[in-house]
Parts: C-alpha cells; structure tokens; sequence
C-alpha cells in the first residue's frame, strides 16, 4: 500500500508540475500575443499616419515652392519635388513600421548593401529613368504644358515623374515615354519659343508670271491679323518640279496662332491665286515618241518571229 501511495503521490507531483508549466506557457502565448496585437496596431496607426503626413508633406512642398518667383509658374519643378517629398516620407514611415514590428532594419540595410550590385544590375532600367528624370528638371528641356516631339512623338507634356514623361496628342491619346528615351533621344520643343514660322509650299504653272504669283501669296499674308510684322513675309521661287513651279511663303506668328494661321494662309493662297488667274496645275506627263519608236518596233517583232 505504501509503494501504490508513494507512487500516486509522485504522478499527481508531477502533473501538477506540468500543469504549472503549460499555464506559464500559456501566460507568455497570451503575452506575447497581446504585444503582437498592440504593436500591429501602432504599426497601422503609424503607417496611416506616414501617409496622411506623405499627403501634408507633399502639398506644403507645392505651396512653398509655388510662392517662389522661380518656381511660381513651373508646374513641372512642383509635381517633380512634391513626389519626391512624398517618397521620402513614405519611406521614413515604413523604417517605422518594421522597427515597431521588431524587425531590425540595421540588419536589412546589410543585406540590401551587399545586394545593392545584384539589384543595380536589376533595375539598371528603372533606375537609370530616375536619373534621367533628375537631368530633365536640371535641364529644362521642355516643362509641363509645352508642345513637344521626342522620337517621332509628339503631343502636350502632361506630366514629369520619376519614371516617366506623359504626353497628350491632338487626339487626345495618353503617350507615355521612360525618361532615359526622353533625355537619349532629339528632343524637339515646339512651343519652347515665342514666336513660330509658318513655312507653306504653293505650286504654279510654268507659264505663270512669277513675281505677280509671289505678291499675290505675300500679300496674303501681310494681310492676315495674326501675322507679325516683323519679320515680314517672304515668298520666293524654292524648286523647278516637273510639271510646276515651287513658291515657298514664310510667316511668323505667335505660337499659340500658329495652328489656325497655317490653315488661314493656305487656304487664303489658294482663292487669291484663283482669283488672280494664276494656274495651280496637276501633276502631268507628256509622252513624247522616240525618233526611231516605229522601226524600233517593227524590228523588234522580226526577232520575235526569229525566236518562234
């Protein structure tokens, strides 16, 4: 009786030193738990609070900029700063984040420094963008609102971002362009002047009067209110065609009238040339017979009849 008692006695022991543990177990599970719910919370609160503050961030940087002289009309420069701001301070706040959830971001850093060459290698294209749209904002090739034409694409500069240009033609299509092709392409800006020639090809008979043809396409031009004065218009014979006469006009108008001009003097060149009895001829052609056509071809047929 006495073994079964002592035996008894070292079981229930023993369960109840194991019920001991498992509750300390449990406690720490549930402790551990709690802080996991109580730090994913403030890592949420903290994120949320990284992009509300991104937001602020980003628009104080557009304000503060706009009020400089330099900066005041110089939408490309705002959008261009105001996203790099934000960036920046999404990134602080995710920093934040992981440090809160334990995660030790000296650590990270290591390893993304010795992987900085294999991720160099991998992004090599998006970060050469990124460089590339540091160089558009220095050098100011074209700036938002400006009409351009980079690699046979041309349209309205929308926007200037990190990565990419964004253009709108005249149909209203979104062109979007990787800033490393913007800045390794011919870049032409075409409402980055004032002032913009209007240059327009008419044609005219070889039996016309030149010089009556070109006062009458100057004078068109001279007459038409979105011409400027100076320079004056010039007209002159540009080419010998086969079946006309060439005379080129050039005009300068202000960038923002060159569009409609264009299309005015055209079609105003064209009457005044009809009103004024000057031919606008169609293309033509004369055939003319070789001197020996007809005994070329009877000796032609001869060989042929050779041949059979």
């Amino acid at each position: 009786m006495s073994a079964l008692h002592e035996t008894l006695t070292q079981a229930v022991a023993v369960g109840e030193k194991r019920l001991t543990v498992d509750a300390a177990i449990l406690a720490k599970l549930a402790d551990m738990a709690g802080d996991l719910a109580i730090n994913l919370t403030i890592a949420a609160l903290i994120f949320v609070v990284t992009l509300f503050v991104a937001r602020w961030a980003s628009g104080v940087t557009r304000r503060v900029l706009g009020r400089m002289r330099a900066f005041r009309h110089d939408q490309t420069v705002l959008s261009f700063a105001a996203q790099v701001v934000r960036v920046v301070v999404i990134i602080i706040g995710l920093i934040a984040v992981l440090q809160r959830l334990g995660v030790q971001t000296t650590s990270i850093i290591a390893v993304l420094g010795a992987a900085s060459l294999a991720v160099g290698l991998a992004l090599q294209g998006t970060l050469s963008n990124v460089a590339a749209g540091v160089m558009l904002l220095v050098l100011r090739p074209y700036r938002v609102g400006e009409v351009i034409d980079v690699g046979g694409a041309s349209g309205t500069v929308q926007k200037l971002d990190l990565f990419t240009t964004q253009l709108t033609n005249a149909n209203n299509h979104k062109i979007v362009i990787p800033n490393s092709k913007v800045l390794s392409d011919v870049i032409i800006n075409l409402t980055g002047q004032r002032t913009r020639r209007i240059e327009i090809k008419f044609t005219v008979g070889y039996g016309e009067n030149l010089k009556d043809a070109c006062d009458v396409i100057a004078g068109v031009a001279r007459a038409h209110g979105k011409v400027l004065k100076d320079p004056t218009p010039w007209t002159g014979v540009t080419a010998l065609l086969d079946s006309s006469v060439e005379i080129t006009l050039h005009a300068w108008v202000n960038v923002a009238d060159w569009w409609q001009s264009q299309a005015d003097l055209m079609q105003g060149g064209k009457e005044a040339l009809d009103a004024a009895g000057i031919e606008i001829p169609f293309p033509h052609q004369v055939e003319v017979p070789a001197k020996d056509a007809k005994f070329a071809r009877i000796v032609m047929a001869a060989a042929e009849q050779q041949e059979d």
